[in-house]
């Protein structure tokens, strides 16, 4: 009797201490495994470019350390209320390079008009968001003159959908941020829409002087590309 008790207190000892030990392992796995992964913020779902950020829009997800680049954002307000320049997509993780503040936000003379579609006769399918352009005056019987001295800034480019325009496999703001003007011009020669909606980053004088001109019909806008779009520097900041 006292050997048979002697062999259950054995047996229950040898349990017990085995269960410490796995349970002291699941504990240290569980560490390990948290010290290799690094929690890092993804967007919810697809963000195009020019979208002004939310913490509704964003989530974390963690990411192996091996993966894991400082560029990478683990704070959520180094993003949210940051507009972003390329487009992102859904469970992506979020670089600083990809959002900035006032990127292709109007200076503090400017403000960013929609300009009518009846408004304009020709647009260059090459105007990606961020470019610049000279903007023409044209009419029957009417001289054709510039409108502007300066080019202007487009603010966004998008088609009937709402989709801001630009080649998705190499965007151009990609290329922008990267300092790749070869691959800008590159990026121009596909899209994925017409554009349908226009809208320029203009002052009070500049929108009332287009707008008096283009509103009785008779004349309407020729807008072009410019040159000095590749001069663009990113992070400009705004006046």
């Amino acid at each position: 009797m006292k050997k048979r008790r002697n062999a259950i207190i054995s047996l229950t000892a040898a349990v017990v201490s085995a269960s410490l030990v796995y349970g002291m392992y699941e504990l240290q796995r569980i560490q390990i495994e948290k010290e290799k992964t690094v929690a890092v913020l993804v967007p919810k779902r697809f963000i195009g470019a020019g979208e002004r950020l939310k913490e509704s829009d964003l989530e974390y997800k963690m990411v192996p350390q091996t993966a894991y680049i400082p560029d990478m954002i683990i704070k959520l307000e180094q993003a949210a209320g940051k507009e972003t320049i390329i487009p992102l997509g859904k469970g992506e993780p979020l670089l600083h390079w990809k959002v900035d503040d006032f990127y292709l936000q109007p200076r503090r003379t400017e403000s960013t008009f929609q300009i009518p579609k009846e408004y304009i006769r020709s647009i260059s399918n090459g105007i990606r968001a961020g470019d610049k352009v000279q903007l023409f005056v044209s009419g029957e019987g009417a001289p054709s003159d510039r409108l502007f001295t300066q080019a202007v800034t487009v603010a966004s480019v998008k088609s009937s959908g709402n989709v801001e325009i630009d080649n998705i496999e190499n965007p151009n703001l990609f290329s922008r941020a990267e300092g790749n003007k070869e691959q800008m011009y590159a990026s121009r020669r596909e899209a994925n829409g017409m554009i349908d909606y226009l809208n320029l980053n203009l002052t009070e004088e500049q929108w009332l002087q287009l707008d008096g001109l283009c509103k009785g019909g008779t004349l309407k806008l020729v807008v072009a590309y410019s040159p000095e779009s590749l001069d663009l520097e990113m992070g400009e900041e705004a006046d």
